[in-house]
């Protein structure tokens, strides 16, 4: 028997759009036959088929097996005569792509007919699917999981710039795949690569330590300290900081006092910019302990005169506004005569306490304290953004990992929108020069999306992660999103993803997330999440020929999400245990778990 026969396994019944209905044929002798010594199985969802057509061959995916495949046409009889069709077996496939030579495309030029043959698809037949990527533009990942010793490739061009989303419950396999993705990229040696992992937990500064720079709040190293200068934050950000209220008039009395701050600074520190063009947003830097200080001395002031600022009182306290400290005058007269208080204060002492609070928390030093980049009482700095950036994405190793877990909870969005919107403005503007992300792309790396880029926020994380996701493409700003909660995730954003990396999914509700993001005619194939074992994927979008399911390579320093095993680590015998609670307690009060 020809080897063409060996592997026939039905013919087409039926065609609609790009669901072929298959009949099998009854004369299969086995559901595992064996062809050159490797049994192959028979109508396996997600596994592939081959249609010859001429000198080309069609190949598509199984996507339903059994009664569920019947066409619509044929259920009527088979209810009629069900003793003699109920041994009939169909399968339902979807075309994929086409081998046209030795290469396989995505994608179909014809359309086979009603009485096609159908073959089951060989070793030979998964090289051409699998293979024919360019060695130059792609990377290795893990395993073909139908033919382990098959690589799993990716384009790492469209991953880049079309966006990509690895998504997964608690437990899947999620933070081993981001690190076996970046180490096979950064393996690659690529002299100009840039990857920025926004971490806000930690988890990847061992697993990824050979090729990571590790920038965090605590480092004892100064140059790899997390620093986050608060006058690159924009006004409404930076106000949403302090916990005191603002009326709209003094929000707008004090972005004008921001704008005049900014404007003197921009002469004192000779930085080339049109004055005209300066707002409260603008990443020029000012003090703003003498912001307070004015703000809180006029608030303060008193009058010998009704309504006349010249006849302003002695001071009783002369106050400094490097360690805000107030000015403190002759107290107003109760008794409604001289010393008479000031009528123009806008009523901002409660707001500026609060403020004054936050200028000297030291969880808040990383913001308002950055080593070099913090401006003295008249604005002047001894290095600008140029130096954060080339910290942040010009060093030697191609991974930048930004740890936030140092972070206060509360303003952990804020301050995650505001580094990406640092860095997208950055290379935005500079798109022209040889670091701009057209001529050197940065993919941007956001573990635990989630967290702060929810559905129907407008806050400045998710407006400056959905502008990267439509825009950054044309700029060379490309996403990896990674998160257990799809169904909380911006839906703009995840639709923009070109790629998407999906491992076990149990919840139904973000499973129903992925299967509107894929392809109409594979979404069938979403219902094999659940099943998925630890660290396998189905791969499915631009960076790949034809949706894959695969098994990612075990990373050999785990990130620390990985679950810690209770058998053992409850046959460990602790010594001095009061000991090491006094160190917890010092490390939770210094906010330093490195302590």
């Amino acid at each position: 028997m020809s080897k063409s026969k060996i592997t026939e396994i039905g013919e087409i019944d039926s065609i609609s759009g790009n669901s072929i209905s298959v009949k099998l044929f009854d004369n299969i002798k086995s559901n595992m036959p064996i062809i050159d010594g490797v049994v192959y199985r028979v109508g396996q969802i997600g596994s592939f088929v081959r249609i010859p057509l001429g000198y080309a061959n069609l190949y598509g995916i199984v996507t339903q097996i059994g009664s569920a495949a019947i066409p619509e046409s044929l259920r009527e009889a088979v209810a009629k005569d069900y003793d003699h069709l109920k041994n009939t077996r169909w399968i339902n496939i979807v075309l994929a792509g086409e081998q046209v030579g030795k290469r396989f495309e995505r994608g179909v030029t014809q359309y086979p007919t009603t009485g096609d043959k159908v073959h089951l698809v060989t070793i030979n037949d998964l090289d051409i699917i699998y293979g024919g990527y360019e060695e130059a533009n792609s990377v290795t990942v893990g395993n073909i999981s139908v033919s382990e010793s098959l690589d799993a490739k990716i384009d790492l061009d469209k991953l880049i710039s079309r966006h990509c989303a690895i998504v997964g419950s608690t437990g899947s396999g999620k933070s081993n795949s981001v690190s076996v993705l970046l180490q096979s990229i950064a393996s690659r040696e690529f002299p100009s690569s840039r990857i920025l992992v926004i971490d806000p937990h930690g988890e990847y500064n061992d697993a990824l330590s050979k090729y990571s720079k590790v920038i965090e709040v605590n480092s004892a190293n100064d140059d790899n300290k997390l620093q986050i200068p608060f006058w690159a934050l924009p006004f409404n950000e930076l106000i949403k900081i302090f916990s005191g209220n603002l009326t709209d008039q003094n929000r707008e009395y004090i972005r004008e006092k921001v704008v005049e701050a900014k404007i003197k600074s921009a002469k004192e520190n000779k930085i080339e910019v049109v004055e005209e063009s300066i707002t409260a947003d603008s990443p020029i830097p000012f003090s703003i302990k003498r912001l307070w200080f004015e703000l809180d001395d006029f608030e303060r002031q008193t009058f010998t005169e009704r309504a006349k600022p010249e006849t302003i009182t002695k001071k009783i306290q002369n106050g400094d506004a490097e360690k805000l400290i107030s000015n403190l005058y002759q107290p107003a007269s109760a008794g409604g005569g001289s010393p008479f208080l000031n009528n123009q204060a806008k009523g901002l002492l409660g707001f500026l306490d609060s403020m004054r609070t936050r200028l000297n928390d030291s969880s808040y030093s990383f913001l308002f304290n950055p080593v070099k980049l913090t401006p003295d009482l008249t604005g002047k700095i001894t290095t600008d953004l140029d130096n954060l950036f080339f910290n942040w994405l010009g060093n030697d190793l191609p991974i930048t990992i930004l740890d936030l877990s140092g972070i206060p909870s509360e303003i952990m969005s804020s301050i995650s929108g505001t580094l990406l919107k640092i860095i997208y403005d950055g290379l935005f503007w500079g798109v022209n020069t040889k670091v701009g992300g057209k001529n050197q792309p940065l993919l941007i790396v956001l573990e635990e999306a989630h967290s702060y880029l929810k559905s129907g926020e407008h806050s400045i994380s998710s407006r400056t992660v959905q502008m990267i996701a439509k825009e950054g493409r044309k700029y060379g700003v490309g996403l990896l999103l990674v998160t257990q909660r799809p169904s909380e995730l911006d839906e703009t954003v995840l639709s923009q993803c070109g790629t998407m990396i999906a491992l076990r999914m149990n919840n139904s509700k973000d499973r129903g997330h992925i299967r509107s993001a894929v392809q109409d005619e594979l979404q069938s194939m979403v219902d094999l999440l659940p099943s998925l074992r630890t660290g396998e994927a189905l791969i499915s979008g631009e960076a790949v020929k034809i949706p894959s399911r695969v098994k990612f390579f075990k990373i050999a320093n785990a990130p620390k999400s990985s679950d810690p095993k209770a058998s053992e680590k409850w046959l460990e015998t602790i010594e001095d245990v009061q000991n090491e609670y006094k160190k917890l307690l010092k490390s939770w009060r210094n906010k330093n778990y490195k302590i």
